[in-house]
């Protein structure tokens, strides 16, 4: 038997999210544990997949009997609406060159498999449905690189497109002040002071699986509903 992946679960009042320690993104929400889990399993050749051959090692589990859960936390509102929105408490701890380096590649390469799918997608009508409603496909890579810039405030960080860039130099520009800050904090570089903050920083783990796990399911929304 292939060794286990350790996964933690975020468990809200509604939802639960089976959430992978080592692999930022690879994450899948149910309305047990146990569901939890099986979109995990679910998921992961697709998982696999978007990471290509950017980011090596990934083995994909064929039974949730691969799956060690090794923590629980309490999930938030935020869980129950449909996100991973809880950190860790040891998602605070410093993060060794391998580990750092292995993340910012899935981070390029979620970003990757979001851009190929929306390529792809181009020219197709969206379906409709519980897979994100209404949106059309601009309106979905808008929504994701509106989100970044919000999830860059929660490490501190700041982005402003130059005056008179178009779309594609704005989501490229972001994404490149998102792995600046995101790395700066991981080596423990801290955040400009601002007094008017009234809630902790994200640490730089929890940055990275929010943002991965955000590009990734809004690039399988995109290959389910233009299938």
């Amino acid at each position: 038997m292939a060794a286990a992946h350790q996964v933690y679960l975020e468990v809200g009042s509604k939802r639960v999210f089976a959430c992978s320690l080592a692999w930022p993104g690879w994450a899948r929400a149910g309305k047990t544990e146990d569901e939890a889990l099986e979109r995990l399993v679910e998921f992961a050749p697709r998982y696999r997949a978007a990471l290509s051959r950017r980011v090596p090692g990934f083995t994909a589990p064929t039974t949730s009997s691969q799956l060690k859960v090794v923590e629980r936390v309490k999930g938030n509102a935020t869980t129950d609406f449909g996100a991973p929105g809880v950190p860790r408490p040891k998602d605070g701890t410093a993060m060794r060159a391998p580990e750092l380096e292995r993340a910012e590649g899935i981070l390029k390469a979620c970003w990757a498999a979001l851009d190929r799918a929306a390529d792809k997608a181009r020219g197709v009508k969206l379906s409709v449905g519980p897979r994100g409603g209404g949106r059309n496909l601009d309106a979905i890579i808008r929504h994701v690189a509106e989100a970044e810039d919000a999830y860059l405030h929660g490490i501190g960080g700041r982005y402003r497109a130059p005056a008179g860039a178009d779309e594609a130099a704005r989501i490229a520009g972001g994404r490149t002040e998102a792995l600046v800050t995101f790395l700066a904090r991981a080596r423990g570089e801290p955040a400009p002071e601002n007094p008017r903050r009234r809630v902790p920083f994200w640490p730089p783990r929890y940055f990275a699986r929010r943002v991965a796990w955000h590009a990734l399911d809004h690039t399988w929304e995109i290959q389910d509903r233009s299938a």
